[in-house]
């Protein structure tokens, strides 16, 4: 039986939506107050002395407003003392302990090196797709009143970042640009070049953002040059080939790939492994020349830029030694035609330029102090512009489609390349401290390998796969490839990647930043007349107990003919401590119905409650009864506010998430892609709604439901296109979910709320 479940983008999807301080749709509004008239003069003063920080009055971040704010300029090549729009860095927490949304520096970028305006943030918002890297959009920015213009405004790759992504933030992090800054006739470059022991050789070309870190650095470049048999200890090498791919294919060359091989970021996690972090993307599609061995002078030469670019080049050994090894460079041409085919051979990236465009339009016109004309920022889009006294800037399109064109064309890319399908596990119900199989059909390769591991923080291990009968694959050589993996914990997720001797394949393609999953229990009991049935672990808006408070939830369903009591049944959280909360004597369920009990470590509270909150990351709710016997366990992974995870079909399947059907039948609409294919992007605006929804989808829609939270269906269309508009004036105030099918029954939901 199929058994997988790819949630990730999905829930990366939800994540990045939710932080309305960098929401793709909206532009921010950032207004600075100095005390002082001659505010600008004390910034080019304070970035003149290097001397930090200037208090600013107060900052106000759409509406909400902090006092004793820092302010500096920042940048390099995008600063000038002589012009007025210069990019900041703000600190809200220099002087006070306080945030917006959970940040506390806001990076602005000038947009001093792009026309069209739009380089920047498209770039990242392709990136995300392949690696973590910064969330980006735009802000108005003023200063005193005074509107200083349209601002690009990104994530800062600070401690906070590196902990929100990779769960640590104590350990070697590392800035990878040179720090008298770069520029003509620098030598002193963050190239990894393995420049001996002695760490004051590489003291100009980093800057140690950690307390310590620089022998780990020359460890990093001592096994670039010397032992790359170890590389894989101490590198990221998947999340590498995802930037070498990315800034390859988008001619961005203010990079590692490029004259300076600067702008980005190393982070050692927990495993031991450094993890690149690319940023400043100001400069991405082509309006960087350098590539360090020649200077590409035209579109032209940029859209046949070679995609091997460095391959035997000892001066980029991140680029030359990877390359070398044969398996890593058909990772390389894999991730390379996924970024290819996903974003440009399939013009996606031309419609969210157009719609980023058509969103900033009026703030650029409005935009007195902007380095470009309007017409500038209107033609750059799809043509070349010639402007500020230099070569022309190329139009993004005109880059990128010609770019497209011939690098699909180039035989790296027209080679057969590996298939797999019907990926497969070998049970529904996985047990911890056990093992499993894992099956797929796979074509054209030699050899296959699952990457799998337990633990979101640890590094994918990897066992090969075969097609050889031994490994419950069938029978020998027909195409089914088999391996086992053991089950170490609650959560395991995993992918699959297939070569032949030209080039790879991952399944899903964004592999390792993308992958499937499954969950286990400690036990497998089986389905009885008392079972868990739902659960939410992330209650933000779905149901409140009896004092009007939205907290974690627990349901139980009996699918007997007749009454239980649940004198001396237990819940609990922690298979260490199975009776962490009993059920209150002479609490009974009804045949085929519901029980709730909050999970809110409240027991003052009238009503069920327990001693237990549930955890929003992985754990496990258990039953046990009187005996101390586990009668129903359910183990799950991080969850998603207002997702639940419960029973389809209600009381005896297997759990999935799901629109909650709190008290009710589960319906079984899942949160998820319904199939093992990448999820498609899903839009539902404006939400709020009132008398009308918009339904947009990158792909053409088959189906659109709208569920109310028992899981009953209110509404339904079938509009055959990729947008349609949905009357909800008839739909009862509440919140609600859209599920979206497409014809080849892929499915994707959202939460939306109708308003009087």
């Amino acid at each position: 039986m199929k058994f997988l479940v790819t949630t990730l983008f999905v829930l990366m999807f939800t994540m990045t939506q939710a932080q309305d301080f960098y929401d793709l749709n909206t532009i921010q509004t950032i207004e600075i107050t100095f005390a002082e008239s001659n505010w600008d003069q004390l910034l080019d003063n304070a970035y003149a002395a290097d001397a930090g920080y200037i208090m600013a009055q107060n900052v106000t971040v759409n509406g909400v407003e902090f006092d004793s704010v820092g302010v500096k300029y920042k940048g390099n090549s995008t600063y000038n003392a002589q012009q007025t729009k210069n990019p900041f860095h703000i600190e809200l927490d220099t002087y006070k302990d306080q945030e917006f949304e959970g940040y506390t520096d806001i990076k602005l970028s000038n947009v001093a090196k792009d026309p069209s305006f739009l380089r920047e943030v498209l770039s990242y918002q392709i990136l995300r797709q392949y690696m973590d890297a910064p969330l980006s959009n735009y802000a108005n920015v003023y200063v005193n009143g005074n509107l200083i213009g349209l601002y690009s405004n990104s994530e800062a790759i600070s401690k906070k970042f590196i902990n929100k992504y990779f769960y640590s933030k104590k350990n070697t992090f590392i800035k990878c640009n040179p720090i008298e800054g770069a520029g003509p006739g620098a030598t002193d470059l963050p190239d990894l070049v393995y420049k001996g022991q002695d760490s004051t050789a590489y003291y100009a070309a980093y800057e140690l953002k950690s307390d310590a870190g620089w022998q780990e650095l020359i460890n990093l470049c001592d096994t670039l040059a010397n032992h790359t048999d170890h590389i894989e200890k101490i590198l990221d090498v998947n999340r590498t080939l995802w930037m070498h791919a990315f800034n390859n294919i988008l001619v961005n060359l203010d990079s590692y790939a490029g004259g300076f091989t600067q702008n980005y970021y190393l982070y050692r996690d927990d495993s031991g492994r450094f993890l690149p972090v690319v940023w400043d993307l100001n400069e991405s599609f082509g309006q960087f020349s350098m590539t360090g061995t020649i200077r590409l002078n035209n579109t032209t030469s940029k859209q046949q830029m070679t995609h091997l670019l460095h391959e035997n080049d000892a001066d980029f050994p991140l680029i030359q030694k990877l390359l070398a090894i044969p398996t890593y460079k058909r990772m390389y041409l894999a991730h390379c035609k996924t970024i290819l085919l996903e974003n440009f051979d399939s013009d996606s990236y031309a419609e969210t330029a157009q719609e980023l465009q058509a969103l900033i339009d009026a703030s650029v016109q409005a935009d007195n102090n902007k380095f470009f004309t309007y017409n500038n920022f209107i033609a750059n889009l799809n043509a070349d512009v010639n402007a500020g006294g230099r070569s022309a800037y190329p139009g993004i399109t005109t880059l990128m489609d010609g770019r497209n064109n011939y690098l699909l064309g180039v035989s790296d890319f027209t080679q057969t390349e590996p298939t797999i399908t019907d990926v497969i596990l070998s049970t529904t119900t996985p047990v911890i401290n056990e093992a499993i199989t894992i099956t797929a059909t796979i074509s054209d390769a030699n050899t296959a390998f699952v990457g799998y591991r337990s633990d979101v923080e640890d590094a994918f291990e990897q066992v090969e796969m075969f097609d050889d009968g031994a490994h419950n694959d069938g029978t020998a050589n027909n195409g089914v490839f088999g391996a086992e993996i053991p089950v170490d914990g609650a959560l395991t997720q995993y992918y699959l990647y297939a070569e032949n001797d030209n080039i790879g394949m991952f399944s899903p393609r964004r592999a390792e930043h993308e992958f499937y999953n499954f969950t286990a229990t400690t036990t497998n009991p089986t389905v009885g007349d008392l079972v868990i049935n739902e659960f939410m672990a992330s209650n933000d808006a779905t149901a409140a107990d009896q004092d009007g408070e939205f907290d974690d939830w627990i349901e139980l369903y009996n699918n007997g003919n007749s009454a239980i009591d649940l004198s001396g049944y237990f819940l609990s959280d922690d298979a260490d401590d199975l009776m962490k909360w009993e059920f209150p004597e002479g609490t009974s369920i009804d045949a085929n119905s519901y029980l709730i009990i909050w999970a809110d470590d409240d027991e003052a509270q009238d009503g069920l409650h327990t001693t237990f909150k549930l955890s929003a990351a992985a754990e496990s709710v258990i039953l046990v009864n009187p005996a101390g016997d586990v009668v129903d366990e359910v183990s799950y992974v991080e969850q998603t506010a207002d997702i639940s995870y419960g029973r389809f079909p209600n009381g005896t399947g297997n759990f999935q998430t799901m629109t909650p059907t709190f008290n009710g039948e589960n319906s079984g609409v899942s949160s998820v892609s319904d199939s093992p294919s990448e999820a498609f992007v899903l839009k539902a605006f404006p939400n709020p709604a009132k008398d009308e929804i918009t339904i947009e989808a990158d792909v053409q829609l088959s189906i659109v439901s709208i569920y109310n939270l028992q899981g009953q269906k209110a509404l339904e269309v079938n509009p055959n296109q990729q947008e349609t508009n949905i009357n909800i004036s008839q739909l009862v105030a509440g919140m609600y979910f859209i599920k979206a099918v497409t014809k080849e029954e892929k499915v994707v939901t959202r939460k939306i709320i109708v308003e009087n």
